[in-house]
């Protein structure tokens, strides 16, 4: 079930039930996905086969981005994350994009890395071993998922690295490349690896030690670009070439100073984390393959770049790992990260990919466009203010109200809230 339009004017100001319907009559979603987004979707009896030492549920906010358009095809696209403004900056900045014809997404092959560390051989004999035996070991990998195999995934290459230097010693390591289809891949290549260590011991006289998937997916990378035509980027007393110049010149320190990168691809995983929570893939794993290929140049750097067109338009793009599955794991369970695949009418890991890193790259325009002009603080406030009247007892039409006299003051304090309303209720 795929949205019709990702367009929904006033979305943002309808009540909740009213969003349910509006999703429902775009046949976004069928009444059981709804309420399993609305509920959570997890029962704590599901949940205690999934962790250990399971005592309940913890839900998180689930929002839906808007306007995204992903190689012509319009997304809804849902976000579970904690912290304000990141969805409504990110429908904001697909709205841009949207002028521009949208982003521009591409995915690599699903192939995933397994690492397997030999010890204690004479690394020229047991690489020459090794590089004699390749075709063998690739088949005797082929036979460790059938299942996986027929679909048209199974071993591709194995790589032999030398590590000439570390704490104990030279020695090597072997990289499985293996291509997983639609699944994240970390339980087919580590069983992939454990089938293999036995006959590369036999083969070298050696041990193999650890033998694991890495989460530096280099091999994996997903790709997003946009076009953000001027004529969308001027507002309120900045002008167009101010805005665009402006987040080129706010990446630039991102680009050349590692302790900006941080925080700049912070930013970008905001979006990114969102949407790979809310269809139960491992952030932590994206997360890690993320910063890891930011760095791989030797320096952190930026992700993303950003930069002026031709005909002045300001054009961005992302590339970064991507291991993202929609079968397997959590996905397989968990009623809400079937509902949010839905939502999104992905049919390959693939697909999901390149949503997630359009999403990724329009959040870190919404942040570099608000740092470069009326700075982060304004949209984060309005959204924390709400959130501290509603903590301060306010209910109702006085939330906006209160929040609103707090973000006016810049004076967001619970004390303060707690002092108007007394003084509103006496009054």
């Amino acid at each position: 079930m795929t949205a019709s339009s990702s367009r929904i004017p006033g979305f943002y100001n309808l009540p909740l039930a009213e969003r349910h319907a509006r999703l429902r009559a775009l046949g976004a979603l069928d009444e059981a996905q709804l309420e399993a987004l609305a509920s959570g979707g997890l029962a704590a009896e599901a949940a205690n086969s999934m962790i250990e030492n399971v005592v309940g549920t913890f839900n998180l906010p689930l929002g839906i981005a808007l306007n995204f358009v992903v190689n012509g095809r319009d997304v809804l696209v849902p976000m579970a994350i904690e912290e304000p403004s990141v969805v409504a900056g990110a429908s904001f900045m697909a709205k841009l994009a949207r002028a521009g014809g949208g982003f521009r997404a591409s995915a690599d092959a699903p192939e995933m890395i397994g690492q397997m560390q030999l010890l204690h051989v004479d690394l020229d004999k047991a690489a020459l071993a090794l590089e004699k035996a390749k075709e063998e070991l690739l088949a005797e990998a082929a036979q460790a998922d059938p299942v996986l195999q027929k679909l048209g995934g199974g071993p591709r290459h194995l790589r032999i690295r030398r590590i000439e230097a570390s704490p104990i010693g030279p020695f090597l390591v072997l990289h499985l490349i293996y291509d997983v289809r639609d699944a994240m891949g970390a339980n087919a290549v580590n069983t992939a690896c454990e089938r293999l260590a036995p006959r590369i011991e036999a083969l070298t006289g050696g041990r193999v030690h650890l033998r694991i998937l890495t989460n530096l997916a280099d091999r994996r990378l997903a790709r997003a670009a946009c076009a953000i035509p001027l004529s969308e980027l001027a507002f309120g007393e900045f002008s167009a070439e101010q805005v665009r110049d402006g987040i080129i010149e706010a990446w630039a320190f991102a680009a050349a100073d590692s302790y900006r990168a941080a925080t700049h691809n912070k930013g970008i995983m905001n979006g990114v984390d969102a949407v790979v929570i809310a269809t139960g893939n491992d952030w932590r794993a994206v997360e890690a393959g993320a910063h890891a290929y930011a760095a791989r140049s030797g320096r952190y750097t930026s992700l993303s770049t950003w930069g002026k067109g031709a005909d002045g338009a300001l054009v961005g793009s992302l590339e970064m790992p991507m291991a993202v599955g929609i079968v397997g794991g959590a996905t397989k369970v968990h009623p809400a990260a079937q509902a949010a695949l839905a939502l999104m009418g992905v049919k390959t890991a693939a697909d999901l990919a390149q949503i997630i890193v359009s999403v990724g790259l329009a959040q870190n325009l919404a942040a570099l466009r608000a740092l470069a002009t009326e700075g982060i603080q304004r949209g984060h406030m309005t959204l924390h203010a709400r959130q501290v009247a509603m903590a301060a007892g306010a209910q109702g039409d006085v939330i906006e109200k209160l929040a609103g006299v707090l973000v006016n003051e810049k004076t967001v304090r619970i004390d303060r809230a707690e002092q108007l309303l007394k003084e509103w209720s006496n009054g």
